[in-house]
């Protein structure tokens, strides 16, 4: 099906441009090809074209945990929030370690998805961090491999996962998280949790494995990637290794860029691994994504069941965040003056993008995966509006601006608002 999109502004090469869009074969154009048909035709005057968001960690729950998420309704909250791919995390049943596993995987994303999605392997067997999954023979089915959910604890273990992830010219993702720091806690050790009794998680939980496997990738020259980004340290910590010339690179999400630990409550919206910080840290985070040290905006979509989420602040650990990341960034950060919208769409597209090279951008004779948003669009963010199984949310109720209303994927409309 041919498409005009006509009136737009539209991000090309790095900047804003007000032209048409044609889409014809599954490629975008900005002049119209030979024997195009002007049969369907959509005014975007006002609107905004983004290349798809690309959210690098999410959570889809199949094969394994259907009642909180499958690859169909998560998807489908991508598509309605303007990603054209996502990538998965492995705390699955079975876990993706072994290509029998990840295939059980694969199958249900060839059938169900309704964008991109690109599944890391495990980095350890089962994620019990004892011995490495068949990283060999996986290396040659995914772009990458972690252990999400779990840190890998043995310092050992991680060195050689490295050695065979930099040979096979992978990236090692890295969960940092030292259990042996966790004392119990289960929010941030800070303010909040002083004030009202509850058990800390301390930020050294977070940056100690982070240093040690920054040294490990000096050693080893491997691709590594910081997942959920939350402690000024952390920032520190990639800042410095950047410097020294080493492949590091980090994610944060929305939660962590604008809120702090005192503006929290006993509620399993707010409950999070790693937590939400202080203000020090969030302050840290937005310095972080403006110089260039935290690359990429990703989402930690982590849905769970409404039961899970409705012990307070001992609920599970997660959220749900896609159908959120663009509206709460833009309000809260470009809106206000802090970050420009061409910085958002190099942190949600264009960056993940290049790190994980998946192909990307609005470029004539390319696969069309673009969105189109109303940027005047304002709302309240109503989690019964989901696409999402998930429902719990820290922004329940927040007035955002921002709202997707259409998104192409490889040339087809996956996604278009009823108003």
């Amino acid at each position: 099906m041919d498409l005009t999109l006509k009136n737009a502004t539209v991000y090309l090469g790095g900047k804003f441009v007000k032209t048409d869009l044609f889409i014809s074969q599954g490629k975008v154009f900005s002049s119209k090809p030979n024997s195009f048909s002007d049969a369907n035709t959509i005014d975007c005057l006002n609107k905004y074209i983004f290349p798809g968001f690309i959210d690098v960690h999410t959570h889809l729950r199949e094969p394994g945990f259907s009642y909180k998420e499958t690859v169909k309704s998560g998807t489908m909250a991508g598509a309605s929030a303007g990603y054209s791919a996502l990538f998965t995390m492995p705390n699955l049943n079975p876990v993706p370690d072994s290509e029998e596993n990840l295939k059980v995987q694969q199958d249900i994303i060839d059938k169900e998805a309704v964008i991109s999605v690109y599944p890391y392997a495990s980095i350890t067997k089962g994620q019990k961090g004892i011995e490495l999954s068949d990283l060999d023979v996986l290396s040659n089915k995914v772009l990458g491999f972690s252990d999400d959910g779990k840190g890998v604890q043995s310092e050992e273990l991680m060195l050689s996962a490295m050695k065979i992830a930099k040979e096979k010219g992978k990236i090692i993702v890295a969960h940092c998280e030292d259990e042996s720091l966790l004392f119990g806690g289960y929010i941030h050790d800070g303010e909040y949790a002083k004030l009202n009794g509850h058990k800390g998680i301390c930020s050294a939980s977070e940056y100690k494995p982070i240093e040690r496997d920054i040294e490990l990738v000096r050693k080893t020259g491997v691709k590594y990637h910081v997942c959920h980004v939350s402690a000024k340290e952390s920032v520190e910590l990639i800042r410095k290794a950047k410097k020294d010339g080493l492949d590091v690179s980090g994610e944060t999400a929305p939660h962590y860029l604008v809120l702090h630990d005192m503006m929290i409550s006993n509620d399993g919206g707010f409950k999070m691994n790693p937590p939400i910080r202080a203000k020090e840290d969030m302050i840290a985070l937005i310095e972080g994504i403006k110089d260039g040290t935290i690359e990429i905006i990703a989402t930690d979509h982590a849905p769970h069941s409404i039961e899970e989420k409705s012990k307070g602040l001992l609920s599970l650990n997660g959220i749900v965040g896609l159908e959120t990341a663009f509206p709460i960034i833009y309000t809260n950060l470009v809106k206000t003056g802090i970050i420009s919208l061409e910085k958002v769409i190099e942190l949600m597209s264009i960056n993940p993008a290049k790190r994980f090279n998946i192909d990307v951008g609005i470029v004539d004779g390319k696969k069309a995966n673009l969105a189109v948003f109303d940027l005047d669009a304002e709302y309240e963010i109503n989690p019964e509006n989901f696409y999402s199984k998930g429902k719990s949310t820290p922004f329940k109720g927040y007035k955002v601006y921002g709202k997707c209303v259409l998104n192409v994927h490889n040339g087809n409309i996956v996604y278009k608002a009823n108003n």
